[in-house]
C-alpha cells in the first residue's frame, strides 16, 4: 500500500514548492513517488470552472454560496479519481498539493457555528463517502501568517488559470485569516503534522522547511 500524503496550508504557504521538493527527494532515495496538484485547472472540466470562479466570473466570494463552490472543488477530484487510483496502485508514495481539507477550510471559512459544522460534514461526506476518495495517511499543514503569505503570493510567477497578481481568495486578507483559523482547528482535531514556516519575524528558507518535511515523511514510511 502506498503512503498517501496531503500538503495543506493557506494560499502563499509554499505547498506547491514543498510538494515538488518532497517528490524529488523521495525519487532520489529510490522511492516510486507520484505528485498530484489540485485543483487541476486545465485538465478537468471542473478545474476550468474553478479558474473562472477564482477570477470572479461568478461574482465575489460572498456571492457564491460555499456549498455550491465546494461542488466545483470536489468535482475536480472526482473527475480525477481514476488518476488518484492509478497513482496509489503504482507508487510507494503519493503526494497531493492540496486535497479534501483545502475544500473544507476554504468553504468552512465562509460560515460559522452550526452552519460551518454542517458544511464541513457535508463536504467530507460528499468527497469521502459518495465520491469514495481515499483519505490521506499523513497531512502536513504548512502554517504561515497571512501577512507573510500575501508577500509570498505577490512574488509568485504567472499561473495558468489567471492573469492577475492575486485571485479572489488570495487578495482578501480577512478571508485568508478565517481560512487559517479553520486549518488550525482541523490540525488540532485531526492530529495533523504542523510545520511552522515562520520563525520569529522571518519566513524560514525553502531548504529548512523541506528538511523538516523530509524527516517527518521518512519516519512515516512503512518498513
Amino acid at each position: 500500500m502506498s503512503l498517501f500524503i496531503a500538503i495543506e496550508g493557506i494560499d502563499g504557504s509554499g505547498k506547491g514548492t514543498q510538494a515538488a521538493r518532497l517528490h524529488a527527494y523521495l525519487m532520489s532515495k529510490g522511492h516510486k513517488s507520484a505528485l498530484l496538484s489540485f485543483p487541476r485547472y486545465q485538465q478537468t472540466m471542473f478545474g476550468q470552472k474553478i479558474g473562472d470562479f477564482l477570477n470572479g466570473r461568478f461574482g465575489t466570494l460572498e456571492t457564491v454560496h460555499p456549498l455550491l463552490a465546494s461542488l466545483l472543488f470536489a468535482g475536480d477530484r472526482f473527475e480525477s479519481s481514476e488518476l488518484i487510483q492509478t497513482a496509489t496502485a503504482n507508487h510507494d508514495v503519493v503526494i497531493c498539493d492540496r486535497y479534501v481539507a483545502s475544500n473544507v477550510a476554504h468553504q468552512g471559512a465562509k460560515a460559522s457555528g452550526t452552519e460551518r459544522n454542517e458544511l464541513i460534514e457535508w463536504i467530507q461526506h460528499l468527497e469521502y463517502s459518495i465520491y469514495k476518495l481515499p483519505r490521506a495517511d499523513l497531512t502536513l499543514f504548512l502554517d504561515v501568517d497571512v501577512e507573510h503569505a500575501q508577500e509570498l503570493i505577490a512574488a509568485k510567477s504567472r499561473r495558468d488559470y489567471t492573469d492577475k497578481a492575486a485571485d479572489l481568495q488570495e487578495a482578501d486578507a480577512n478571508y485568508l485569516r478565517r481560512v487559517r483559523d479553520v486549518y488550525l482547528e482541523l490540525a488540532r482535531e485531526q492530529q495533523w503534522t504542523s510545520i511552522n514556516c515562520v520563525q520569529g519575524t522571518r519566513v524560514r528558507t525553502i531548504d529548512e522547511i523541506a528538511a523538516e518535511i523530509a524527516a517527518v515523511v521518512e519516519a512515516s514510511l512503512p518498513g
